[in-house]
């Protein structure tokens, strides 16, 4: 029951993971994920959204589809080769704003912005920068995180990192957090 998704995909979606796959991209957000990022975007209208780790769009495309007309996505990859791949399936939707630049240098350059949503699925944000990446958070506002349980891709001593990160993240004050063994292992903060 809780394995299937019955609703509709978004409509870019059979296409950018047909571009995901021919070019090579296995970082990709699985699909259950995906499937929550967009009923969280859903719980959110009017707000701004923050994506560190476009990849080729795919989790992009369904965090869209939740999203209502009157919020506005930016959205921040390092690699012109996977973002351009996001931009020819995406880049028309007037509330996406894809940004070319290293996740680590945007957070500090940006790191007065606050958001109501902020999808961390890279490194910065999520296991560097944490910090900053939770000050940018206005009041009530959702950090999601996938990828917590271990994962086949994942390099000798992540799994310390992976820890570490849950650890952190549970002894803090200015969050309420729910950790999910479920698709990847999701951890959702709320900021109080």
């Amino acid at each position: 029951m809780i394995e299937k998704i019955v609703q509709p995909y978004p409509e870019a979606y059979p296409h950018l993971e047909k571009s995901t796959v021919e070019a090579g991209f296995t970082m990709a957000s699985d699909v259950l994920t995906c499937s929550l990022l967009r009923t969280l975007a859903a719980s959110k209208p009017a707000c701004k959204f923050l994506e560190l780790g476009t990849g080729t769009g795919l989790s992009t495309s369904w965090i869209l589809d939740g999203m209502d007309s009157s919020s506005t996505l930016t959205s921040v990859d390092n690699d012109p080769t996977f973002l351009s791949i996001a931009e020819s399936n995406l880049g028309e939707d007037e509330r996406l704003n894809l940004v070319c630049s290293d996740g680590g240098d945007w957070i500090t350059g940006n790191k007065h912005l606050k958001f109501d949503y902020i999808f961390a699925d890279t490194w910065h944000g999520k296991y560097l920068l944490l910090e900053e990446a939770l000050s940018m958070l206005n009041k009530g506002a959702f950090y999601i995180i996938d990828d917590m349980l271990p994962q086949s891709n994942w390099p000798e001593g992540h799994s310390e990192k992976a820890s570490q990160l849950i650890t952190d993240l549970e002894n803090r004050k200015d969050v309420i957090i729910i950790k999910q063994n479920w698709a990847t292992g999701i951890i959702i903060a709320t900021k109080k």
